[in-house]
């Protein structure tokens, strides 16, 4: 199983980003996946996951600004995320469990004040 993120980058506050992460090896349909966020070394927090069934958790330091979603048919999760606060900073995570937890490579996104 793989996890490729992408869609990290340098953004001013106020402003918005879109991840993506494209997952193989898996039936993705059958399967949470999610994003986390490592501001301190090992130490990842939860952002946001969704579920086979599309229920969705939000982290309550981002919820109000940033939505998940899925596409199935692409092996795809996306996090969407707006008003974007220099606290967001931080390496961002695509996660996935199938019989173990799996993560991707990390994309970094940097909020400037």
């Amino acid at each position: 199983v793989q996890l490729q993120a992408s869609g990290g980058g340098l953004v001013q506050a106020g402003g918005s980003l879109e991840l993506s992460c494209v997952a193989s090896g898996l039936n993705f349909g059958s399967h949470a996946v999610g994003w986390y966020r490592e501001t301190e070394e090992n130490v990842r927090d939860l952002v946001a996951v969704i579920t086979s069934t599309n229920f969705t958790n939000i982290s309550t330091a981002v919820k109000g600004r940033f939505t998940i979603s899925r596409d199935n048919a692409k092996r795809t999760v996306y996090l969407h995320m707006n008003s974007l606060e220099p606290g967001d900073t931080a390496v961002y995570y695509c996660w996935t469990y199938k019989d173990r937890e799996i993560w991707g490579q990390g994309t970094e996104v940097t909020v400037s004040s």
